[in-house]
């Protein structure tokens, strides 16, 4: 009875997993950050919006509500979850839903999160010289990064930006 009994609870916290978060790998539930079950690639993950429009809906399907619409081509978003051809994302502010996987992008974008201007460096120092100023907003390539800086292309200009200044980008994640 006590064996049945503790089948049940887990089966209880699994019915209550999938719905408090959508159809979601049991390995993600009982480990934390793993492996997407459909594509084999980290979660969570960065990628961009290949659309200028993306519906995003509160479930893995066609048949689900859509919550709102991102309208924003190459806008950086982060992989949560994965459910058949269906990825739940979150965007720089937390807000997310699922999108189908076909406007979405693996190119690499990060947006400029400040409260005023951020300067783009030639070389990744403080006091090199400022090649332009990036409003908060703005969206750009993302290249290289080290642990302070991140190489981006926006607007016609190329160079390097503080981390700190940057959404897109994983803590502690370094690109060549």
């Amino acid at each position: 009875m006590k064996a049945m009994a503790h089948g049940l609870r887990v089966l209880v916290v699994a019915v209550w997993a999938m719905g408090a978060f959508g159809p979601v790998a049991a390995q993600e539930i009982a480990t934390g950050p793993a492996i997407g079950p459909e594509t084999n690639l980290p979660l969570p993950r960065f990628v961009s919006l290949r659309a200028s429009e993306a519906n995003v809906r509160r479930g893995p399907s066609l048949s689900h509500r859509i919550d709102w619409v991102f309208k924003r081509r190459d806008m950086p978003l982060q992989i949560v979850a994965e459910y058949g051809h269906w990825r739940r994302v979150i965007d720089r502010d937390g807000q997310g839903g699922w999108v189908h996987f076909r406007m979405l992008s693996g190119a690499r974008t990060a947006i400029v999160m400040s409260e005023g201007e951020v300067p783009m460096r030639a070389r990744p120092d403080p006091a090199a010289m400022e090649t332009a100023l990036l409003e908060p907003g703005v969206i750009g390539r993302l290249g290289e990064c080290d642990p302070d800086w991140c190489r981006i292309v926006a607007g016609g200009f190329r160079g390097w930006v503080q981390r700190g200044s940057l959404w897109g980008i994983g803590e502690g994640e370094l690109r060549d």
